[in-house]
């Protein structure tokens, strides 16, 4: 049986805070911005070089996960 405990809340504990970013009202972690960025950076270069939706998308989706990953596990140095 599963259950799901609601009330109860994990915090990750992190040596220093992530910088965030106020969007409607809704606090974005910077390196999510910075990932998705990066992915439309790629996406209309991959479409305009190739000219193949499929290219383009896969290799914008892989950016952004590589992007995504590295700026959560290495932050930048204040």
């Amino acid at each position: 049986m599963t259950t799901h405990d609601a009330w109860v809340r994990r915090d990750v504990r992190r040596s220093a805070p992530t910088r965030t970013v106020d969007l409607a009202g809704t606090e974005w972690p910077l390196y999510k911005l910075e990932a998705l960025a990066v992915a439309l950076l790629v996406f209309v270069t991959i479409l305009l070089v190739t000219q193949t939706l499929q290219a383009a998308v896969l290799t914008s989706a892989a950016a952004a996960v590589v992007v995504w990953w590295a700026r959560r596990l290495f932050p930048p140095r204040s």
